[in-house]
């Protein structure tokens, strides 16, 4: 193990609260059978991860990050993803962008809780595949049976919802609206709601066509920011 690994563990053993590392794994749902079953955690907090991977992007390897991205330690993993992000936005040279991206899709099984997924698929996948023009990238995992890939897709089209883009949010919201995990219903109508945020006018239009399909929690992640009235016109199917 090299020692800039080490310094990052041992700077976030020392950032450790025992009453966070009692209180994460049911928060994230670590249970027999349940989204995160087996995830382990040392407890500290993201405001103290985000200043060790502040210290330590410029530091660390992409070889080394793999250590940690594939550790048991869930922190670890987070800590990684933000050193990641970094050096993914600093960098201007297109060769290096890639090879974080390849690097990215490389580890997804160690991206596997939505913290992982939501902190960090937009601002390296999504952002890479809009600005490649590679929407592939993002709708293979739509399609993958893997329910944590399908979240990164959709969550991923955050980038092309903030440029003003909807169609691929939409696309994936489609494809995968009748999931049936719960983490796919929020995470469809999270989407959804940052799309009318930026156009209510597409997310109307878009809840007109879908919205008596919609599983309930996606449907109120949706329209949350609505009008009270339009809100219980679609709640009460009056639409």
């Amino acid at each position: 193990m090299s020692n800039v690994v080490k310094e990052i563990q041992e700077a976030l053993a020392v950032l450790s609260i025992p009453e966070k590392a009692e209180f994460f794994p049911k928060f994230f749902k670590t249970g027999k059978g349940e989204y995160g079953e087996g995830d382990i955690f040392l407890g500290v907090k993201v405001p103290d991860q985000r200043i060790v991977a502040k210290e330590y992007y410029s530091k660390i390897s992409l070889k080394e990050l793999s250590v940690l991205l594939a550790s048991g330690f869930h922190e670890y993993r987070l800590t990684a993803l933000f050193m990641l992000i970094s050096k993914f936005e600093k960098t201007k040279v297109a060769e290096e962008k890639k090879e974080i991206v390849d690097f990215y899709l490389n580890h997804l099984p160690y991206i596997n809780n939505w913290d992982l997924v939501d902190s960090s698929c937009y601002k390296i996948l999504g952002r890479y595949a809009f600005e490649n023009q590679q929407e592939h990238l993002l709708r293979d995992l739509s399609h993958s049976d893997e329910m944590w890939h399908k979240r990164i897709a959709v969550v991923g089209t955050m980038h092309y919802i903030k440029k003003g883009f909807f169609h691929l949010t939409k696309e994936f919201v489609t494809t995968n609206l009748s999931h049936t995990h719960d983490l796919m219903h929020k995470a469809n109508g999270w989407l959804l709601r940052e799309m009318g945020n930026k156009n209510e006018g597409e997310l109307v239009a878009y809840l007109n066509k879908y919205y008596k399909e919609m599983p309930r929690t996606c449907l109120r992640y949706a329209i949350e920011k609505l009008n009270e009235e339009l809100r219980q016109d679609y709640l009460k199917g009056r639409i």
